[in-house]
């Protein structure tokens, strides 16, 4: 069974209704990302439709977004009501972060995610305040459940570091579209914190530190993703189900040329579901 750790089930299916047969059909178990309740809704169904039909498991997750705070800016009309909207804070997203809490006291999250910071434009620099709080917010529920944490960490590793205390804590830190450095992964593990890196559309558009992180870091904490839609291959609109196999012979070909274990798809794929399993099954 093939494993995607971060995907957007219900987006995908917008973009393609085929979308769950597809999966199932080629029976990638995968972690579902939602940041609302009418999507993480639509996932357990899913999921429960899937345990019912003894099809690859689907489980959800759920956060808000570290970009929501300045897509909520972009949607306000007038200058006066885009300043006001700038001045954000924690009680502004009460609602979410309760329906977090629930979530994650009732048992129904495989995991905390996908939260963190993203530092990648000046629209989003402008949040960043709010983001620390939201992090911090999203950080106390994965510790005060021992839950998972799924992390987005665009353009800001040097938020990270700061938190290795809260990290250590956690069962599992898995870094989503992994964007360090070999070297800032090794520090992570280094410092007690359970990372796991995990890679997709990155390392086939040969982005330097994908492809450098991919070959060093240990097989034994890496992962694949589709991040289905978001990230398409090239000549694609969206991503899909399909590239996760693409993927996979990618990360292998790049673990081969090293010598690493994991330099074959069938092997690298083992050691990837196996990565997979041990974050996720735990929470159920």
């Amino acid at each position: 069974m093939a494993s995607d750790i971060h995907a957007h089930p219900v987006d995908l299916l917008r973009l393609f209704p085929g979308a769950e047969a597809e999966r199932r059909s080629l029976g990638i178990a995968c972690a579902a990302s939602a940041w609302n309740g009418e999507d993480f809704s639509r996932h357990e169904e899913m999921a429960a439709a899937a345990r019912t039909d003894g099809a690859a498991p689907l489980f959800p997750c759920f956060a808000l977004h570290p970009q929501l705070p300045a897509y909520m800016i972009a949607r306000e009309k007038s200058p006066a009501e885009t300043a006001a909207a700038t001045v954000m804070s924690v009680g502004d997203f009460r609602d979410k972060l309760d329906l977090l809490e629930d979530l994650a006291a009732r048992g129904r999250l495989a995991a905390v995610g996908e939260t963190g910071f993203d530092l990648y434009s000046a629209e989003f620099r402008e949040t960043e305040a709010i983001q620390d709080d939201l992090f911090a917010a999203h950080l106390e529920t994965a510790l005060r459940h021992d839950l998972p944490l799924i992390l987005h960490v665009r353009r800001a590793m040097h938020k990270i570091f700061p938190h290795t205390k809260a990290l250590k804590a956690l069962p599992a830190a898995v870094f989503h579209s992994w964007p360090g450095s070999p070297d800032e992964g090794f520090s992570l593990l280094r410092r007690g914190i359970r990372a796991f890196f995990s890679f997709g559309a990155a390392i086939l558009h040969n982005h330097k530190n994908a492809v450098l992180s991919c070959t060093a870091l240990p097989a034994e904490q890496i992962l694949l993703e589709t991040d289905a839609p978001y990230q398409p291959l090239r000549g694609r609109e969206f991503s899909s189900w399909a590239d996760l196999s693409v993927i996979l012979r990618s990360a292998a070909a790049i673990r081969k040329e090293s010598g690493k274990p994991g330099g074959e798809p069938e092997e690298l794929e083992n050691i990837t579901d196996g990565n997979f399993f041990s974050i996720l099954m735990r929470a159920q």
